[in-house]
């Protein structure tokens, strides 16, 4: 049988994860160091885990509502107006998904007529473009720059904007660069969604990792944003449970019931195991969260004082876990350096190019993980770099 008539067109024109692709070079091999997976080295805190071992053995262990368990929407609400100095209606405003992942494709599919043009700013979460594609809209990428410390330009943004377009996502602090928005440029792209009446779609999952001087600032907390703003939040960075698959939106009542037809059909509700460990996070979990972006904080400035002293340009990252090294100056491209890097170091990064374009010439280095292995890590990156 010949597959490939079998197939969607769309789905058959979207690339594999430049991740994972890289990652399948890592199998099988022995003593490697990996920078590469972006998740944190902590187990989720013990408290967290013993709220989901709780919930099972109370026996809660049915469907919730398809928007989430009220108690966590509740907390949700609580939660965002005082980090985000945003206020929603836990009844109607607020829905649980399965991871921010689920919670993307849900808006995208709810928004997007085919042929809607969706702008996002690269590099970029690899999962943007084709949840643009996925949902029959037309993406437009506006390519950050390292002398902008790869924060999104409001002037570059509305070249980009045509009358076909109909949403803006925003991913700030930013997978893979770590890049935070300045206020006044933030406020300045905040006046171009409503000059053009546009939908944002604001993906901050890495917020709460924010580092030296300045408060996390949401888009949908300034003037006249919140109406046109999708908040999309979970629990996978901060509180250290990618496993748990949980995350949510604030959004307009009428938006999160669109997204909420699309889940209650595609998902039907997130697990409540999940649920119930993260309404623990949430009401008990940010001494456990400080201690966490405490210690990613030291392994920012440890390794990007190392990859500067090796000769390898690195601005120091607002936010995240990542720092994103220009690597243009041995004359490698990302791919080659990334997999000679591996081959003759036993270190594996992710190539820049694997975030779109505009990340050749990049590499980005996940520092979530020991100081010890972080240490072995650089030492043999700087041998590596030393014999180019």
């Amino acid at each position: 049988m010949n597959y490939s008539d079998k197939i969607s067109h769309t789905v058959a024109a979207i690339p594999r994860s430049g991740i994972r692709d890289f990652f399948e070079l890592v199998q099988g091999r022995d003593d490697v160091i990996s920078l590469g997976v972006g998740e944190p080295d902590f187990a989720t805190p013990w408290h967290i885990r013993e709220a989901a071992i709780y919930s099972l053995e109370k026996g809660h262990t049915s469907y919730t509502s398809n928007l989430g368990l009220l108690t966590l929407r509740k907390a949700i609400s609580r939660y965002v107006s005082d980090f985000f100095h945003v206020d929603y209606d836990a009844s109607s405003e607020v829905l649980v998904t399965v991871g921010v992942s689920e919670a993307i494709d849900l808006a995208l599919r709810a928004l997007i007529n085919p042929g809607d043009e969706v702008i996002y700013h690269s590099p970029c979460y690899v999962s943007y473009l084709p949840s643009i594609s996925l949902a029959h809209g037309v993406p437009v990428d506006v390519a950050t720059s390292k002398e902008d410390e790869f924060a999104l330009k409001a002037d570059m943004l509305e070249a980009a904007i045509t009358p076909k377009t109909r949403v803006l996502m925003l991913n700030f602090p930013t997978n893979p660069t770590g890049a935070v928005m300045p206020s006044d440029e933030l406020e300045k792209i905040a006046a171009l969604c409503i000059k053009h009446d546009l939908i944002v779609l604001s993906d901050e999952i890495y917020c709460e990792l924010r580092y030296d001087a300045g408060e996390h600032l949401s888009i949908a907390a300034l003037p006249g944003m919140k109406e046109r703003t999708i908040l999309l939040h979970g629990f996978s960075k901060a509180f250290a449970m990618t496993g748990f698959r949980l995350g949510y939106a604030c959004a307009p009542a009428p938006l999160i019931d669109a997204m909420m037809k699309i889940h209650q059909y595609a998902m039907l509700c997130a697990p409540i195991t999940s649920q119930a460990a993260a309404l623990e996070a949430l009401e008990n979990g940010a001494a456990a969260m400080k201690v966490m972006r405490d210690s990613y904080h030291q392994r920012r400035d440890y390794v990007v004082d190392r990859l500067n002293a090796m000769g390898l340009d690195c601005h120091s990252p607002g936010g995240a876990f990542y720092v994103f090294p220009d690597i243009s100056k041995t004359g490698l491209s990302s791919k080659d350096f990334a997999t000679r890097l591996l081959e003759a170091e036993d270190v594996a990064a992710v190539p820049g190019d694997a975030f779109g374009a505009a990340g050749e010439g990049f590499l980005r280095c996940c520092y979530a993980t020991s100081f010890d292995e972080l240490k072995t890590a650089m030492n043999r990156m700087e041998r590596f770099v030393g014999s180019l």
